[in-house]
């Protein structure tokens, strides 16, 4: 008999992606250039040449044993001694090789650190909005996410409900900045308000509170943007990091974790992880591109783009009438709907071909996202159309 858990997911596909699927198909019909698609977060600009560099060169000169041989379970040795000492130059961190461990992207990231901290009937809180997946990432591993309702007023977080949910069955709390879909940076005041009630609750509860911080678009951070290394402001903190927005290299699945020194257990967490492989089947990423990652650890594609189209979407959505916080970092804007249900929003824009992500499944209803890793261009092509679409659907003027 086949696991009805999963058959049961089948009827719970991603509505982002269903989107994207629609916008594909749309495109077919009357030229993709034709259709305004702000659905999926794939990085638009090409991966950073000096990765490819690396990559040629060691398929042209090293040894082919070596390089697609497998990888020890938590990753290559000099590869994890090479980020952690990335981290150290960078943020004035502590890590030794034996607190990284090599993942397939942040997700894989996100999944071993929630089974090294939690067991099965744990709390897991996160911060609306937040990225849908964290539903299947945390409870299939047995621990329920409970999502902290979100602040509106600029997406920080809403430091009177954390407290509240941050009860003792809380094994750990995950926290993604700067954040898909709000594209808002945690601010450092925030992250140190955030610290101390957990330590407060770590006290007042006699056990550990872990926090997982979600970072695959830490070099996504516009100018001005208050974006801290959340690991220096709490001991029991475990990042969870993908190349795939810094270098573009979205389909090469390739992260790590970095556990902080000062971490209950720090010195065996990343061994668990290699444990916890066994069970999921991760077995750590491909040997040739950890190898070529860690040439690079330094370097980003380059990212200007996403804050050109920021700032292009922000001042237009502005002056349409729209009411949106700017966003900190990433490629993501999320701005409040033109009516109550952002679903109806979002299947009017669609006439237009206009194609957005409405924010209820990011644990914000009224609100709706759009992805700008798209070409400038073809943003400013899109606002006539958008311009347009609140003109007949909403008689805005403007």
């Amino acid at each position: 008999m086949i696991n009805e858990l999963y058959k049961g997911m089948l009827g719970g596909k991603s509505i982002i992606r269903e989107l994207s699927e629609y916008a594909t198909a749309r495109g077919k019909e009357i030229g993709y250039e034709n259709v305004f698609d702000y659905t999926l977060g794939n990085p638009s600009v090409p991966c950073a040449p000096e990765f490819t560099e690396e990559l040629i060169s060691m398929l042209q000169t090293e040894n082919p044993v070596a390089i697609h041989g497998y990888s020890p379970s938590l990753g290559i040795e000099s590869v994890r001694t090479a980020v952690a000492e990335s981290l150290n130059k960078r943020f004035g961190m502590n890590y030794e090789t034996k607190h990284i461990f090599m993942t397939s992207g942040a997700a894989g990231a996100i999944a071993h650190a929630v089974r090294c901290v939690s067991k099965p009937g744990d709390e897991i809180l996160t911060f609306a909005p937040f990225f849908p997946e964290y539903h299947p990432y945390i409870d299939l591993t047995g621990a329920v996410l409970k999502v902290v309702p979100a602040n509106t007023e600029n997406f920080q977080i809403n430091v009177e409900a954390f407290e509240e949910m941050l009860t003792d069955k809380v094994a750990a709390v995950l926290v993604n900045t700067p954040n898909n879909p709000s594209g808002i940076a945690l601010t450092t005041e925030t992250v140190k308000k955030m610290a101390d009630i957990m330590r407060k609750k770590q006290e007042e509860y006699g056990h550990d509170i872990f926090l997982i911080s979600d970072e695959p678009y830490r070099e996504i951070v516009f100018k001005g943007a208050d974006a801290p290394y959340v690991t220096k402001y709490y001991d029991n903190s475990i990042s969870c990091y993908s190349f795939s927005k810094s270098l573009s290299l979205p389909g090469e699945r390739i992260g790590y974790i970095a556990v902080n020194p000062k971490c209950t257990d720090a010195d065996i967490i990343a061994v668990m992880c290699g444990q916890i492989s066994r069970g999921t089947g991760h077995n750590c990423p491909a040997s040739s591109i950890q190898l070529a990652v860690a040439k690079v650890l330094d370097k980003t594609s380059d990212l200007s783009v996403y804050e050109t189209n920021m700032n292009l979407i922000y001042d237009e959505l502005k002056k349409i009438g729209f009411t949106v916080v700017k966003p900190g970092g990433t490629f993501y804007i999320f701005p409040k709907a033109l009516e109550e249900d952002a679903n109806a929003f979002c299947m009017k824009a669609k006439k237009y071909d206009l194609i957005l992500v409405p924010g209820d499944n990011f644990g914000c209803p009224g609100y709706f996202r759009m992805a700008y890793c798209i070409d400038t261009e073809k943003v400013l092509r899109s606002f006539p159309v958008l311009e347009k679409f609140v003109k007949e659907e909403y008689g805005l003027e403007f």
